[in-house]
């Protein structure tokens, strides 16, 4: 589906999709970002950019919100960036001079740089750098060597697994090939193989998760292994979307209101919405938003306007989701009251045709801005000249 301006307008004003959990950066000293790593066994990656850099900005509104990113680099590096021209930030650019913005920086616990890159990463680019760089700590093709040939002994089967985990490879035959020689569940090197292994909601291991999640959540704690079961039921939200499985889906979303209740209006949003978005169904797409404005958004404009950048992001064209988008819309930025609101409603009004109503609401947002954002203004000039153009 071709991107029309409304959605490059609105991605530029809200800078980062809502819905999305991109990189979470961690913001204590770098001192506490080398013991955060330590203790979590973790590299650390560092941005390091300077605040004129375009393609630094780029990947702050681009890449590094994408959820893909999010998810992979939250779950195995402790995350950090630094304006490497602020004074606060003096004694990193020392320890770590660059030339070239951005520079991507692998760093282990002790402070060594393990990998150094330059130039901006669309989000698969840098996913698959990251992945690189694991790869290469983890030596997963002398691993895979090893089990090839014939190496099963448990501690080798759980960095095996692990490895592949951090490389994003398959890993539950591997998983299951070991677990089907053990008789109790209940060791703790069996407790943290299955927290490990359990990396799919529709799978044995992770049914095994949730009946030992209390005993697990002891030596993990139960936030880590909440964002385990989270992770594992969004995988196969990801397997339902790619292979169609409506089945799947409903599993998923089933497994992880048993397992988290408290988050499975918003899980189940999510997954509907982008699940009949890739099978481009606006009519089922359109009933999930319905249902969770109704049941956890109701009229709050910061919720409403991210909900409207939802919709129009994955069916910018469609008559029956832009008729409820405006009126989403219209309630966000009467009530909320500020310029990106406003913009996100000149875009869909824009969308349906009105080129009267999105003018009058982009000179609102124009009006709300003032002089406080020059950057903000341009791109509402932008926008108010391409009506011209339609």
């Amino acid at each position: 589906m071709k991107k029309t301006i409304f959605t490059l307008v609105a991605l530029l004003l809200t800078g980062v999709f809502a819905f999305a959990q991109g990189i979470v950066f961690f913001e204590g000293s770098w001192d506490e970002a080398k013991a955060k790593a330590k203790s979590e066994g973790k590299l650390i990656f560092a941005d390091a950019f300077a605040a004129w850099c375009g393609p630094c900005k780029r990947m702050a509104s681009q890449t590094f919100p994408d959820p893909a990113v999010g998810a992979f680099f939250n779950a195995n590096f402790v995350c950090v960036k630094y304006d490497m021209e602020k004074p606060e930030n003096a004694a990193f650019a020392t320890a770590y001079p660059v030339r070239s913005y951005p520079t991507l920086l692998f760093i282990d616990a002790d402070g060594k740089i393990v990998k150094k890159e330059v130039g901006a990463k669309t989000p698969d680019a840098l996913v698959e750098l990251g992945r690189n760089v694991l790869g290469a700590k983890d030596n997963l093709p002398g691993l895979e060597e090893q089990y090839a040939a014939g190496a099963r002994d448990p501690e080798f089967m759980y960095e095996y697994v692990k490895a592949l985990n951090r490389a994003g490879q398959p890993s539950l035959k591997v998983t299951n090939e070991y677990l089907a020689t053990q008789t109790d569940m209940t060791t703790p090197f069996n407790l943290e193989f299955i927290f490990e292994g359990a990396t799919e909601a529709d799978s044995r291991v992770f049914d095994l998760l949730l009946q030992h999640r209390d005993a697990i959540a002891k030596s993990k704690g139960a936030e880590t292994v909440d964002r385990k079961i989270t992770a594992a039921c969004g995988k196969s939200v990801n397997k339902a979307i790619e292979f169609r499985d409506a089945g799947l889906l409903q599993e998923a979303k089933q497994k992880l209101a048993k397992a988290l209740p408290d988050k499975a209006v918003e899980f189940t949003y999510k997954a509907d919405t982008r699940y009949y978005a890739a099978a481009d169904d606006p009519k089922n797409f359109l009933k999930a938003a319905q249902t969770y404005q109704k049941a956890a958004v109701k009229n709050n404009p910061a919720a409403l306007h991210d909900l409207v950048v939802n919709m129009m992001r994955s069916f910018p064209q469609n008559p029956d989701v832009l008729k409820q988008a405006e009126k989403w819309a219209k309630t966000a930025a009467e009530t909320g009251n500020q310029p990106d609101y406003y913009m996100t409603l000149a875009g869909v009004y824009k969308n349906s045709g009105d080129k009267d109503a999105a003018l009058h609401a982009a000179v609102k947002a124009k009006e709300l801005v003032g002089d406080s954002d020059p950057n903000m203004t341009t791109k509402i000039n932008g926008f108010i000249r391409s009506l011209d153009q339609q």
